[in-house]
Formats: C-alpha cells, sequence, structure tokens
C-alpha cells in the first residue's frame, strides 16, 4: 500500500497542521495533516471537523463508471482479489470473516495513547458511532460494550448472537445467556440471515470490484468462489472466533506482541480520524473506501436499487460517513435487477434533503449530545465493562454494569473484556507518566488509573503487569520534598470530568431512574445501572445535560507528613515485590537450611563486633566489596536472570523502597526519635544491600544515595550517642518492626543476607563503640564518593561529608581527653603517668589531628580553631599530669609541665591564626583568647608557687613568671562587655595582685642594687593600685579587695622601716590609713551578704558565724578581720607616737593636734571593741564601717 494522502477529502488547506501522532504501524501508513471543515447543511449550521491522524489508503484514483446495462450478477474477474484500492473493504461488505471486531477500540486506543482519558471524549469503530445516532429512527436492535478511561468512553460492538454461540461451545459466557434468557428474550435462539441479504451483499462487492476494474471486463470466476449462502455461516468457527479471545490469552507482557493481532485488539481501519461532530471529540475507524472523480477530488461510492426510495436511516448513513471522512460528494449508482441504470451526484451538505430522506441535523446533534451526557453520567467506574442494549423493536435502551453482574458469578475474569481494558488503563497511566511536563493535578488521575488496573488483574496471571504499575504508584509520591496541598487537589471545575470514584453512587432522577419499571417490564429490570424509557427523548435538545452531579475522585490523596507518605509507597513497594517473586519458579525461593549447619544468632561476642579492632575488618570487607561493585559482581540467591523483568522491576522498587526508608529514618531524627531513626536506616541499608548484589551496572545516583543514607546513619549512632539517658526507649524502638516491614524484608532475603551493612546499624550499648561507628560512616561515605566523579559532581554533600568527619573525630578525641582526665584524677598524687594515660593520649590527638585535617581541607576555619582549641587543652591535661608527680612537699615547676604548656600555647595561637581576626567569628575568637589566657596564667602562677629554684636562678624565674602573666594579661579583655567580663576583670585583678606580691617580695629579699629596689618599689605599687581599682569593680570578691589592701597597708609597713625621718614616716602611715579607709567598700559587700543570709536564730545556742553566705567563705573573711584590726591598730598606734613626738618639738601645729586627738578617741573605741569577744561577724563590721567613716573625716563619734 503506498503512503500518499487521498486527495480533496484528506488534502491539508494551506497552513494546515496535523494535530497528535502516532509512530508508523507495520505498513507503511502516513499520518495525514487536518482537513478542517464547517458545513451548511439545509439552513441548519452543525459543525464538522475532521483530522486524518492515521491512513493506509493507496493514492486515491478516479472510479470506473460502469456502463449502462452492466450486469452486477456476474463477478468481475479480479473479485475478492486482495485489492490495494478497496482495502478490506471489499471482503468486509460480505461479512464473511472481517467483521467488526469487539475490541476494534482498543486496537485505535493503544496506538493513540496520548488522546485517550484527556482530549477525546469517544473512541469508536464508524459503524458504532453511526448506529447510535440512529437510535430513535431505527427498530433494529442496539448491542455494544462501553468503558471508560479518564474522560474517554470506548465503544465497540457486543453481538450478542456470536457471544452465545462461542458460550455454547466454551462455556465462557454462560452467567451473560443465562441474565439475558431470563430478563430479555426467554426464547433466545440464533436468528438465520435471509437469502436476500446475502444476495445484496455479494451485488455490492462486485459493484465495487467492477469500479476499480478500468476495463471492466466481466469475465465468470471459478465456482469455487461463487459467493454461497453458506450453511454453516451462522456457525462461528475457529477462524472467525478468534476475533473474541477467550479469557486468559492475552500475553503477561505489555509489550507489543506479535499474538496482539490474533487477539483482536490490532488497529485494523483503512484510516483513523479525529472527528469533531460540534463539541464532542471522537477517534474514529473508517474503512470506507474513497475515489476521486475527474472534477471531484473525492467521491464515495454507493449503489442503490432503483425500485428501492432512500430512507432516513441510509440517508444518516451517508451523510454520517461523509462526514466523518470529510468527502463533499457522494455518486450513487442505481440499478434494477443487477442491470446498471444511472449515475447520480449528490452534495454531502444536500443528503439530509433528499426525497424520502429528509432529516434535521441538528436533531442528528442533539440525539449525539445526549447519547454522550447519557453515558458519561452513568458509566462512571473505570475498569467496569457497561452494556448498552435496544432490543429489537423496542423504544427502551438499557445501561448494565456487566462487571457487577460478572462478579456474582464464581470467576470474575470470565469477562473477555477485563484484560484489555486492564492494558489500557496501564497503557494510559504510563503514557501521562511519561510526560516530563506533566502537571501534579493529574496525578490523581494516574493514581486512579493504576489502581482501577491493578484490582481487574489476576495477581498470579499478570505479575509483570501489577508489580510495574505498584512501581509507578510509588513513583507518583514525591519522597524528597514535603507534599503541598494546593498541588495535590484540583479544583472541582476542572477535573471534574476526568475520573470517577469506584465507589461513586449515581444520585436517583425521577426523570431517568425513579420509576422506570411497568407493567410489561419484567422484575429482574432493576439490574439496570440507567434506562432511556423513550428512544424519543434522545431528540429533545440537551435532555440529558448535567443532569448528575458527578464528583471528581482523582484528587490526589493528601499525605500530611512524611511518616503516611512513605508507608503509602512502601506498601505500593512492597505488592510490587510480591508480584515480582511469585513471578520466580517455586523452586527457586529461599534455599533450603543445611540441617548440619547452626543457624547464627545475633548474640555476638561484643569484642568482635562493638571494638574498633572489629570495626577496622568490617570497613575493609565493605571496602572491597564497594571496589567489586565497579566491576559490576552479580549474585542473586533467587536465579533471577539479569535483564529479566524481574530483574529490572525488583531493582528499581528496591532502589525505591531504600529510599522511603531513608526518608522515614531521616524524618524520625528530626522528631528526636533516635531508635527509630536507627532503625529505618538499616532497613535502607538493607534495602541497598540487596539491590548491590542484584545491580549489574552501578549507577553513580545509586552510590551517592548509599553515601547518603551512611552519612544519616552516622549521624544517628551519634545521636545515640548524646542520648545514652534515653536507651531504653530508642531500643524498645529500634526493635519493634511492622508486618508490612517483616514482609519486604523477606523479599530481600530471597536475594541477598542483607548483612553488608550490619557493622553500622547495630544499636551498642557502649558509648565508645557508638561513636567509632559513627566515624566509620562517615568515613565510608567519603570512601563512596572517592570511588567515582562524585566528589566533584557533589560538593555541598561532600563538604558535609568532612564537616560531620571532624565533627566525630572531635567528639571521639573529647571523649578519649575526658577518660585520660578521669583516669589522672583517680591517680594517688605521688604515682607517675600511667601507660593507659599515654594511650588515651595519643588517641585522642590522633583523632583532634585528623578532624583538623578535615576541616581545614573544606576551608573551615572556626571549627580547626575549635578543634586547635581542644588539643590545645589535651596539652594541659597532659601537663597537669606531669605535675601531679614527685613529693608535694619538693614540688618544682617541672620541665615536662612546661613543655605541654608551651605546646597548648602553640595550638591556641594556631586557633587564633586560623580564626584571622574576631569577625570571622567573635565567640569563638573570644574563648581561644580565654583559653590562651588561662593558660598563660596558669604557667605563670605555677612558676611562681613552684619555682624550679633547683634549675633556674630566681631573677629567670621572676622573669619568664612576669612575661607570662603580661601574655595573660594581654590576652584577657577587660573593656569587652560580654557574659564573660566579670571573669575577665577577676583574672586581670589576680594578675595584677600576683605580680604586685612578686615584687613586693623581690623588694623585702633584695639587697643592695637600689634603682633595681626602686624599679620594684614603683612595680609593686602600680599593680597593687591596678588590682584594688579591678576588684572594686567587682560585687563577688570581698575578701580578694580586703587582702589586696592589707598586703598595700604591709608594703607602706616596710617603707617605713626603710625612712629616718618622722615626716617622711608620717606620710606613708598617713597613705596607709588612706588605704586602709578604701577598704570600707569591701567591709559593704561582706556586710550585704551577712545580711542578705536567712534570718538566725536568736537563742543562745546559736553560734555567731551560723549558715554562712554560699558566696562568702566566713572563715577567711574572719580571719582577714583580725588581721585588718591588728594592722588598723598597730596604724593607729604609730600615728599617736609620732604626732605626740611631733608635737613637743613644735606646739603651734593645730592640724596636727586635731589629728593626734581624732586618732587617740578611734583607737581607744578599736581597743575597746576588739576586747569584745562575743560580738558577732556583723557587729565587728559594723564597728569597723564606723571607725573609718570617722577616720575620713577626722573626727571621733560615739561607737555604735
Amino acid at each position: 500500500m503506498g503512503d500518499s494522502k487521498e486527495a480533496g477529502a484528506e488534502a491539508p488547506p494551506a497552513g494546515a497542521a496535523a494535530r497528535g501522532g502516532l509512530s508508523l504501524l507495520s505498513q507503511g501508513e502516513s499520518e495525514e495533516p487536518a482537513q478542517g471543515s464547517a458545513l451548511f447543511l439545509g439552513g441548519n449550521e452543525v459543525k464538522s471537523r475532521a483530522v486524518v491522524k492515521y491512513s493506509s489508503a493507496p493514492p486515491r484514483t478516479a472510479f470506473a463508471r460502469l456502463e449502462e446495462k452492466t450486469d452486477l450478477k456476474l463477478p468481475p474477474a479480479n473479485w475478492l482479489r486482495e485489492s490495494a484500492k478497496l482495502g478490506p473493504a471489499g471482503t468486509t461488505i460480505l461479512g464473511n470473516s472481517k467483521k467488526s471486531k469487539p475490541f476494534s477500540s482498543f486496537g485505535m486506543a493503544y496506538d493513540f495513547i496520548d488522546s485517550v482519558g484527556n482530549d477525546v471524549d469517544v473512541v469508536s469503530d464508524s459503524e458504532n458511532i453511526k448506529k447510535l445516532l440512529k437510535i430513535p429512527y431505527s427498530k433494529s436492535h442496539v448491542s455494544m460494550a462501553v468503558h471508560r478511561v479518564g474522560r474517554t468512553l470506548l465503544l465497540d460492538e457486543l453481538d450478542i448472537q456470536e457471544l452465545f454461540m462461542r458460550s455454547s461451545q466454551t462455556g465462557d459466557w454462560t452467567w451473560l445467556k443465562e441474565f439475558y434468557q431470563r430478563l430479555i428474550d426467554q426464547k433466545w435462539q440464533r436468528k438465520k440471515k435471509s437469502k436476500e441479504h446475502w444476495y445484496q451483499k455479494a451485488i455490492l462487492s462486485k459493484f465495487l470490484y467492477y469500479s476499480i476494474n478500468g476495463d471492466g471486463a466481466a469475465q465468470p470466476v471459478p465456482a469455487a468462489a461463487e459467493p454461497q449462502e453458506p450453511s454453516g455461516s451462522d456457525q462461528t468457527t475457529d477462524s472467525d472466533g478468534a476475533s473474541w479471545p477467550a479469557p486468559f490469552e492475552m500475553p503477561a507482557s505489555v509489550s507489543e506482541d506479535p499474538s496482539a493481532s490474533s487477539q483482536g485488539l490490532k488497529n485494523d481501519f483503512v484510516r483513523n480520524i479525529l472527528w469533531t461532530f460540534e463539541d464532542i471529540h471522537m477517534l474514529v475507524g473508517s474503512n470506507m473506501p474513497i475515489f476521486g472523480g475527474g472534477r471531484y477530488p473525492a467521491v464515495s461510492l454507493r449503489l442503490r436499487d432503483n425500485n428501492k426510495p432512500i430512507n432516513v436511516l441510509t440517508g444518516i448513513d451517508y451523510w454520517l460517513d461523509n462526514l466523518i471522512c470529510n468527502v463533499p460528494e457522494l455518486v450513487m449508482c442505481f440499478h434494477v435487477n443487477g442491470i446498471v441504470q444511472k449515475y447520480e451526484m449528490i452534495k454531502t451538505e444536500e443528503i439530509p434533503n433528499l426525497e424520502n430522506s429528509n432529516f434535521s441535523t441538528k436533531v442528528i446533534k442533539d440525539i449525539a449530545q445526549n447519547i454522550l451526557s447519557f453515558l458519561k453520567s452513568n458509566c462512571t467506574k473505570e475498569g467496569h465493562t457497561y452494556w448498552l442494549f435496544k432490543a429489537s423493536g423496542s423504544d427502551i435502551v438499557k445501561l448494565y454494569d456487566l462487571t457487577t453482574l460478572c462478579e456474582e458469578t464464581e470467576d470474575k475474569y470470565q469477562n473477555p473484556f477485563t484484560m484489555p481494558v486492564a492494558i489500557l488503563l496501564y497503557k494510559v497511566a504510563c503514557n501521562m507518566m511519561m510526560k516530563k511536563n506533566q502537571n501534579k493535578k493529574h496525578y490523581g488521575t494516574i493514581r486512579t488509573l493504576l489502581l482501577n488496573c491493578v484490582k481487574l488483574l489476576d495477581k498470579s496471571r499478570h505479575p509483570q503487569i501489577i508489580a510495574s504499575a505498584n512501581y509507578m504508584l510509588s513513583e507518583l509520591f514525591q519522597l524528597d520534598e514535603p507534599k503541598k496541598e494546593e498541588s495535590s487537589e484540583s479544583p472541582l471545575n476542572e477535573n471534574s470530568d476526568e475520573s470517577y470514584s469506584e465507589e461513586e453512587e449515581e444520585m436517583p432522577d425521577s426523570d431517568e431512574n425513579g420509576s422506570y419499571g411497568t407493567s410489561a417490564d419484567p422484575p429482574d429490570d432493576n439490574k439496570a445501572v440507567a434506562i432511556i424509557k423513550s428512544v424519543g427523548e434522545l431528540s429533545v435538545p440537551e435532555k440529558y445535560k448535567s443532569i448528575h452531579q458527578i464528583r471528581p475522585s482523582c484528587a490526589f490523596p493528601v499525605c500530611h507528613d512524611t511518616e503516611e507518605r512513605c508507608r503509602l509507597v512502601l506498601s505500593y513497594v512492597l505488592e510490587g515485590l510480591k508480584s515480582v517473586d511469585s513471578s520466580i519458579k517455586k523452586e527457586s525461593d529461599l534455599p533450603a537450611a543445611d540441617p548440619n549447619t547452626p543457624i547464627p544468632l545475633k548474640y555476638e561476642d561484643e569484642s568482635t563486633r562493638g571494638g574498633p579492632e572489629g570495626l577496622e575488618k568490617q570497613m575493609a570487607l565493605f571496602l572491597d566489596k564497594m571496589g567489586s561493585l565497579q566491576k559490576g559482581n552479580y549474585s542473586s540467591q533467587s536465579g533471577m536472570i539479569p535483564g529479566s523483568w524481574q530483574h529490572k522491576m525488583k531493582l528499581q522498587l528496591i532502589l525505591k523502597s531504600s529510599k522511603a526508608y531513608y526518608v522515614l529514618s531521616d524524618a524520625a531524627m528530626s522528631l528526636q526519635k533516635y531508635g527509630r531513626a536507627l532503625r529505618y536506616i538499616k532497613l535502607a541499608l538493607q534495602s541497598h544491600d540487596t539491590y548491590c548484589c542484584l545491580c549489574t551496572n552501578m549507577l553513580s545516583e545509586v552510590l551517592l544515595f548509599l553515601s547518603q543514607y551512611l552519612t544519616l546513619c552516622g549521624d544517628i549512632q551519634l545521636m545515640l550517642a548524646q542520648n545514652a539517658n534515653n536507651r531504653a526507649a530508642h531500643l524498645e524502638e529500634f526493635n519493634y518492626q511492622t508486618k508490612e516491614d517483616q514482609e519486604i524484608l523477606h523479599s530481600l532475603h530471597r536475594e541477598s543476607s542483607c548483612q553488608g551493612f550490619a557493622w553500622a546499624t547495630d544499636l551498642s550499648t557502649d558509648l565508645e563503640s557508638q561513636l567509632s561507628v559513627s566515624c566509620k560512616c562517615y568515613e565510608a561515605a567519603n570512601e563512596i564518593l572517592q570511588f567515582s566523579d562524585l566528589k566533584n559532581q557533589n560538593p555541598e554533600h561532600y563538604v558535609q561529608v568532612l564537616k560531620r568527619m571532624g565533627n566525630i573525630r572531635n567528639e571521639i578525641g573529647v571523649f578519649y581527653m575526658n577518660q585520660a582526665a578521669a583516669l589522672q584524677s583517680e591517680r594517688v598524687v605521688s604515682k607517675s603517668v600511667s601507660t593507659a594515660e599515654q594511650q588515651l593520649w595519643k588517641k585522642s590527638f590522633s583523632c583532634f589531628e585528623k578532624g583538623i585535617h578535615n576541616f581545614e581541607s573544606i576551608d573551615d576555619a572556626t571549627n580547626a580553631a575549635l578543634l586547635l582549641c581542644n588539643t590545645g587543652r589535651l596539652m594541659r591535661i597532659c601537663a597537669q599530669a606531669h605535675c601531679g608527680a614527685g613529693d608535694e612537699f619538693k614540688r618544682e615547676f617541672s620541665p615536662e609541665e612546661g613543655l605541654y604548656y608551651n605546646k597548648a600555647v602553640d595550638y591556641y595561637l594556631k586557633a587564633l591564626r586560623s580564626l584571622g581576626t574576631r569577625d570571622i567569628h567573635p565567640a569563638v575568637w573570644d574563648s581561644v583568647n580565654w583559653e590562651l589566657s588561662t593558660t598563660y596564667f596558669t604557667m605563670a602562677t605555677l612558676q611562681q608557687d613552684y619555682a624550679p629554684l633547683s634549675r633556674k636562678a630566681q631573677e629567670q624565674i621572676e622573669k619568664e613568671v612576669s612575661e607570662a602573666m603580661m601574655k595573660s594579661l594581654k590576652h584577657c579583655d577587660v573593656d569587652a562587655v560580654s557574659a564573660r567580663q566579670p571573669l575577665c576583670q577577676y583574672r586581670a585583678a589576680t594578675i595584677h595582685h600576683r605580680l604586685a606580691s612578686m615584687y613586693h617580695s623581690c623588694l623585702r629579699n633584695q639587697v643592695g642594687d637600689e634603682h633595681l629596689r626602686k624599679q620594684h618599689r614603683v612595680l609593686a605599687d602600680l599593680h597593687y593600685s591596678k588590682a584594688a581599682k579591678l576588684f572594686q569593680l567587682l560585687k563577688d570578691a570581698p575578701c580578694e579587695l580586703l587582702r589586696v589592701q592589707l598586703e598595700r597597708v604591709a608594703f607602706a609597713e616596710f617603707q617605713m622601716t626603710s625612712q629616718n625621718s618622722n615626716v617622711g614616716k608620717l606620710k606613708t602611715l598617713s597613705g596607709a590609713l588612706d588605704t586602709m579607709v578604701r577598704t570600707k567598700h569591701a567591709f559593704q559587700l561582706i556586710g550585704r551578704e551577712l545580711a542578705g543570709e536567712p534570718g538566725q536564730p536568736e537563742s543562745a545556742e546559736a553560734p555567731p558565724a551560723a549558715d554562712p553566705s554560699p558566696s562568702l567563705n566566713q572563715e577567711e573573711v574572719m580571719k582577714l578581720l583580725s588581721i585588718f584590726e591588728s594592722r588598723l591598730s598597730f596604724l593607729l598606734l604609730q600615728s599617736v607616737k609620732l604626732l605626740s613626738s611631733t608635737k613637743k618639738k613644735t606646739s603651734n601645729n593645730i592640724e596636727d593636734d586635731v589629728a593626734l586627738k581624732s586618732n587617740k578617741q578611734i583607737y581607744s573605741q578599736l581597743l575597746r571593741a576588739t576586747a569584745n569577744k562575743n560580738a558577732s561577724l556583723s557587729e565587728r563590721i559594723d564597728v569597723l564601717t564606723h571607725l573609718l567613716d570617722q577616720l575620713a573625716r577626722g573626727g571621733g563619734g560615739p561607737v555604735p
């Protein structure tokens, strides 16, 4: 057959373009461009547009006009021979073997899957369309099967007589035969066709062959070819019966199968046309021969008996045929008893006005709209087979749901439409899924299609389609993003006509469904889904328009949380896995257990499993396995053949399950349900392990998933380690398992042991083991990224893995460091450092070092600084360990201590260099500075308190102490307002105090160099002054302030001893008393703290110093108070003595007289106060505060 387009009817106007499309079938057919037309018929406009989607017709040629008196009873020489010009029409007209197949609409639907479910309202043979539109005019019976797919209806002839002939032979349709006999025709019998029928068929066939036969020579043919009225023509032979496939004959595979044509599912039409009649879109199959005729580019050819006028039915037939094929003219050849009389040309738009054949095109339009509305309103369930039936001579049209009737029988698969419908639902869903730009609002439609497909099929007979449908159902749910409700549900008016719920109940309507039972109707008539009580109703405009309010059911289910969504996905995955497993040979199920081999239980030796050494071995095995994956090693226990559909489908399903479990684990992690999270990630890794066993070519995307799974597993193990106090609850969650999870795991165990990642997913009770497992998970995730170019393809994930590796190494380092510190605290002071401690230091240091390297490799300066800071802390712990060794009385600052403290300083300085400036991360910068200041301060303090005099000179030690203190001071920011400011002020004050004390001590012990003594005197005075000033800023350091001031007084007393003149001594004394007055602030702070204590009982039994304030060391206060009283008493006495001797020499100094009198008075009051041993601490402080007030004013007063 040729490929060229037929002229006229199927030639496009300029600029017309084809809509839709189909890949070419097997005969070199071409898809023809669109031809639109709006025909004006009898003054009533009816819109009709025909687009040829596919044609296998040869190039169009003119018909041969037969000479008058040609005898059509004589067969032409080419009669019944295969003819490209007639296509199947020649033999179809005879009706011997090519009659309309019951699945013809499915053949078209498979070929034009894009149109089904969405754009097209009806898919059918043109003969069925014509039969429906002629219902009000015709008394003949109508019997059609109706199926719904989305918003598309598929119409097929349901030849009851042929069906029941088959039933008598095979018993397939006995239930329908019984129903038919009971309800419609109790005395059913096969109706034979008349001789006249066969005669007319033969005459028409010969006429067509003459019309394509150029020479017109009528030659007799052998008798064997004569069309007899076959006695067995009403018997369904085996070859004829092929148009009705027996149940279960469909191939299990959805792929194109050569046997499909024998199943009646092939698209056998010469042309497929997308016909738009008014607002109804139909995909129609037609075999009508179209000819050229000189000035008429396209005509249809008809043969009429001149003695019989054209009736309305014939007129409608001709008109619809020409509309559907877009043929503008009709050529009629009239004959009398087979002798050609004349030809007549009639334009298509004139056909409705022919004599004896008048009909209104508007009425035909109303009939079409009413029938479509009636069917769409009542054929609501996808996958169901509906039967539209009108008995011969009856005005009542009934619609039955054969699927519901069939389900009442023993075997629901007796309906031969089940398989084609299921495959069509599947194909439409597949097609919608394939569209990349498919809006998610159609997901509800796809889901409905697939669920109905699965419902129709027998699991044991069609495992591949069921597995594939379940996989597609699982793919509809987006696991990696939260479901948005607005995208999952479409507005009602958008897709109310797309798909309907299986549970949908029709609303009763008095006009249609309310009272269709009449006295003439049998009592079983309630089996009908809907009834048209009179065919005359179909001619009433919009009689069946919008009567039924149908609710859409294709709204996608809204999953309100991740777990619900994942659980739905896993339920579909499980159904898919069951289908795959059931299709694999039963003998190749799980291998039988060897009775001589013990079954390994989960109770393993902790040393082989939990310890780091066991982990190392498991990691080595894992890395070997990763290497083998690159080579594509395949090992399945169930014996699946690589490349088989089971193998491919199981791989996809397993991968989907691993993703779902991963998302579930991530969700549980965010809810802090760590036991549950570990259970889910274990299932995800078991799924992935099975995938690895089955996979012959590992994709980089799948390796990336594995890296992500292991990263999450590491996170979970770390969180379990940090939440050890809730271990029982986590363990309970970890051990719980749903039936669904168990069944999925059973399917996985058919292929592999699922133990590849057991090392990563055990719930250990040992903290060290958990941290080690977490670290190994991150290391494995990193190793996977190194295998291929995944590191560069996924830089964000790579950075996250390295960050986590750095973090876990920090955690492990801190764990070992704390263990070492605990060992140190338990150790007897005099004992030397143990080997265990040193081993812990090495482990901790190694972890910190690796972690620093991880962070530095991704330029994470802040975290690198924190790990350097922790390494500094480790060095300080090492230093402290060495300070404990040796005799406490002979204790000296050792070289080892100095070495480790200097190392700590180096690490802190590296941390600061890593940060660069404070702006990078102020909090970390301040923290490192504080630790560095602390290290310098500790070094200086230890050198000062335990001076290594056996190794160094006093001067060198003092110099080193001074330098260390000043460095500590440099890194201690007292001015920055922060939570740490009081600490910094206290630290700075302490440093100044210590330095002042050191210089004071030097001054006492030094003899000789006057310049150096003077320098020390100035420095001591300066540091005492700064220490006092800083302590005064603090509210919680009164004792320290008191001690500093007392030391300053002692410093003044020491200076007095070296003074010879009374004037000099008096000046120094005056300064010392002034210092004493300034201690009043410290006494006020102590007094406030004492006053803030709970009320003390006033009984005599209560000791004076009962219930000291927790922040105030009362014993120390009393000690300092006694020293203060004695020093004040001494200073006042010295002052009185000096002033008295001065008065004898110079009697005219009034100020000295006043001071002498005042000091005498204060001195006597102090002596009386100190003599009272029963005074409480508060009373003593009050007395001193009062005396210091007097001293400040320079006058006396009564003591309270």
